[in-house]
């Protein structure tokens, strides 16, 4: 029985186009591989932006409580509804104006500045007490909230708040009081110093649990809610920040506020054991007040975010009315009317 040889060329040819097909597969399953990849690469990196970018857009729109009462039905005080805009017309707040008790108008108003994720009436403080205390001593009081209580506006870390607290200074100015005093609390303390650097109608502030945002204080806090890593997380919400918000952090005068020598008296309140807002950079700022500026600073060790009041009532009522009275006495002394009787 005769076979047909094969021929070294057909050996040759079907080993060369194996080849090929065994490469060509090869070829397309590293494609296949590398796209695959690439993709989970950029889906992982998508993911990582947007959640930077949804971090960087709730960090400006907290959650906030309706009003609760007012100060007629928490200690019986006449008010009015006030509307004002910031001092460079960008925004209109609503608030109350709170005359003083006695019948006479009162020369002397307190501003009251609330924090973040707050409205004027300050959950976290009994403010309704405080407003109590001032009005019994005659004092106006105004109680405003800060444009970011409205839906359409969200929180620029003092920017825009600032000119908030200007045009709640002026109405208080335009009201007839002669001697205007800021009440803060949080980030709203933090919102009176960057407004200190832009007026000289600030006669004293004193400044409770003081935020100032900056990228430390903003990646501290972050940090309570998620053990995120500081980088890339710091920098994304610093990216994704001015882009859905509107406003760049860096605007934000951290550094002046931290290096200014301010003119006026400042009562700083503070708790060692604040978690929301370092107690050094409310020690630092206050250190570097002139020995004569008649600041103080009132340090507890085992207190925190804002809540002091609520710990130490009668301390804390006793301090804060007690240094407003002393910054009165000694505007009095400094314009020359020692004795005089400041309303």
């Amino acid at each position: 029985m005769e076979t047909n040889p094969v021929t070294p060329t057909t050996i040759s040819t079907t080993s060369v186009e194996t080849a090929v097909k065994t490469r060509s597969v090869a070829r397309r399953r590293i494609k296949t591989i590398l796209i695959a990849l690439l993709s989970v690469v950029l889906l992982f990196v998508s993911l990582v932006m947007a959640f930077h970018a949804y971090i960087a857009w709730t960090l400006a729109r907290p959650h906030i409580d309706p009003l609760r009462s007012n100060p007629s039905i928490a200690f019986g005080a006449a008010y009015q509804d006030i509307e004002f805009p910031s001092l460079n017309g960008s925004s209109v707040l609503s608030g109350w104006y709170i005359p003083a008790q006695q019948a006479a108008p009162a020369k002397k108003t307190v501003v009251f500045s609330h924090g973040y994720g707050g409205n004027r009436e300050e959950i976290w403080v009994p403010i309704y007490d405080l407003a109590r205390e001032l009005h019994k001593q005659n004092y106006n009081v105004l109680m405003f909230d800060y444009g970011f209580v409205q839906p359409k506006e969200s929180v620029t870390g003092g920017i825009r708040e600032s000119q908030e607290l200007l045009g709640a200074i002026k109405y208080a100015k335009d009201q007839g009081a002669e001697h205007v005093y800021v009440w803060g609390f949080s980030m709203g303390a933090g919102t009176a110093l960057q407004a200190a650097l832009l007026t000289d109608d600030i006669e004293g502030m004193i400044l409770d649990s003081t935020f100032i945002l900056e990228p430390e204080t903003l990646y501290h806090n972050m940090k309570q809610v998620a053990n995120l890593p500081k980088y890339p997380t710091q920098p994304l919400v610093d990216f994704f920040f001015p882009f859905i918000n509107g406003v760049n952090l860096s605007q934000i005068p951290y550094d002046k506020v931290k290096e200014t020598k301010y003119s006026i008296p400042i009562f700083f309140i503070h708790g060692k054991q604040d978690l929301k807002a370092p107690y050094e950079m409310a020690q630092t700022i206050y250190n570097n007040q002139p020995a004569n500026s008649g600041s103080e600073l009132w340090l507890l060790p085992n207190d925190s975010h804002e809540l002091i009041y609520r710990a130490h009532p009668k301390t804390y009522l006793s301090l804060t009315t007690g240094f407003l009275k002393n910054v009165a006495a000694s505007q009095a002394f400094l314009q020359k009317e020692p004795g005089a009787v400041v309303n």
